[in-house]
């Protein structure tokens, strides 16, 4: 009989039956060895009823356990004990299912968030009050140059400022640290925000490099600027270079006395007009970057051709010229005819630093860097530039020598930028400068 209840009400008739038989053999009768016997009996009933009750307690408890360790495998069933425990057993699936279907929810969301956290662009890092860090995504390991971060005192190598600012950022605060990763410089803009969980205090910051952002600007800028002084300058030297060819024309026609003074004047205005707007032609292809036409060739290649363009310039200035390739097979996609012309400049630039020094070396290596991208460095072991004017050898119009027109290396940047690479520099005076080409 599997019903809970009849069981119950059955066991107490048997008990109070057997206390009846107690109290007769051992009071009326005075055959105690029989009372004795039953009252046995009587305890095996009343422990046989406890363990009853005990077990459908055990399974309950056994249920809110599996719950509370979130393990929904389980369930309680209690088939023919009666309909109360059908309630129950009804009430308890339902229970368990509702705690399945919110885990399974949770979960959902869980991996939602993990997959969103991972593929976004910008850094993120959430970490405790000692530094221990709780979650960071792919954008920041990248960033940062780290497979995992245990805690952000682990990034006191990749820059101190760093550390220092994740330590004191509070909520809501933003924060720029420039970081010197090798010859890159990263401008990192880092805006914090706290928050707890389960009662423990968290700090999620964001984090992201603006340096490229900042020198798209700066580009933008100037090419702006640019196209403002060129279009006045070309409206002023035009029309005065054409007025002073027809002068000369006049002038060649015959005329009467001082007209080779005349066809003089005439012909030095007509030749600074001229070198004017070549000057100002010059400064016009700051803005009209051509679309790169991507191809793939070998970097082996390349380099051939910027040495084969120098070798006469080299042996005359006794300047030695080495290139180097790791890997010997490694291809480059991007516009030939365009970083040879940066590799033209960068070379001539090297080639005139090194003037008057003695054993004066142009190096040019080719290589895969740390993130697996092409990397072309120019090295010479020249008198290097000043930190003052390293800051602003990108400016258009800057220039560290006195016959320079200031516009190679800034156009070199804006190719770089085109082909979605990045050009640095770096320069220990008196000893080198070494400027990279990142793809």
């Amino acid at each position: 009989m599997r019903n809970f209840r009849i069981q119950i009400i059955a066991r107490i008739i048997l008990m109070a039956i057997t206390t009846v038989g107690i109290v007769f053999l051992g009071w009326m009768s005075s055959s105690f060895m029989a009372a004795g016997l039953l009252t046995v009996v009587l305890i095996f009933q009343i422990t046989a009823l406890v363990r009853h009750v005990d077990r459908t307690n055990r399974d309950v408890a056994r249920l809110l356990r599996s719950i509370r360790y979130s393990d929904f495998s389980q369930t309680f069933s209690a088939p023919g004990w009666g309909s109360s425990f059908k309630d129950l057993n009804a009430a308890l699936s339902d229970v368990m299912d509702d705690f399945r279907t919110a885990r399974s929810e949770t979960e959902e969301h869980y991996r939602f968030l993990q997959t969103v956290m991972h593929h976004i662009g910008v850094g993120l890092i959430s970490y405790r009050s000692n530094g221990s860090v709780g979650l960071i995504n792919n954008a920041a390991k990248r960033l940062l140059r780290v497979q995992y971060l245990n805690n952000i005192a682990m990034l006191s190598e990749f820059s101190p400022q760093l550390v220092e600012t994740l330590s004191r950022i509070s909520s809501g605060e933003k924060r720029i640290v420039k970081v010197v990763d090798g010859d890159e410089l990263l401008e990192l803009v880092i805006y914090g925000t706290q928050f707890k969980m389960r009662g423990t205090p968290y700090t999620l910051v964001s984090i992201q490099d603006i340096q490229t952002e900042l020198e798209e600007k700066e580009i933008e800028a100037w090419q702006k600027l640019a196209r403002v002084l060129t279009h006045e300058i070309m409206n002023s030297i035009t029309p005065i270079s054409s007025l002073a060819t027809s002068v000369r024309e006049l002038l060649d026609d015959g005329l009467p006395s001082h007209a080779s003074d005349v066809r003089e004047a005439v012909q030095t205005i007509e030749r600074r007009s001229q070198s004017l707007l070549g000057f100002v032609q010059a400064y016009r292809s700051l803005t009209r970057i051509p679309r790169p036409d991507l191809s793939i060739f070998p970097l082996r290649r390349l380099l051939d051709d910027v040495e084969l363009l120098f070798r006469n310039e080299l042996a005359q200035h006794g300047i030695a010229f080495e290139t180097s390739i790791d890997p010997s097979e490694l291809d480059l996609t991007a516009d030939k005819s365009l970083i040879e012309q940066i590799l033209i400049n960068l070379v001539r630039n090297a080639i005139q630093a090194l003037h008057g020094t003695e054993r004066g070396t142009v190096r040019v290596r080719a290589f895969l860097g740390d993130r697996g991208r092409p990397v072309i460095q120019v090295t010479d072991n020249g008198p290097g530039i000043e930190p003052e004017a390293l800051e602003k050898v990108f400016i258009p119009f800057f220039s560290t020598k006195s016959d320079g027109s200031g516009i190679g290396l800034s156009l070199s940047r804006q190719i770089m930028r085109a082909h979605g690479g990045t050009m640095g520099i770096k320069s220990n005076p008196g000893e080198e400068t070494t400027v990279t080409l990142r793809f």
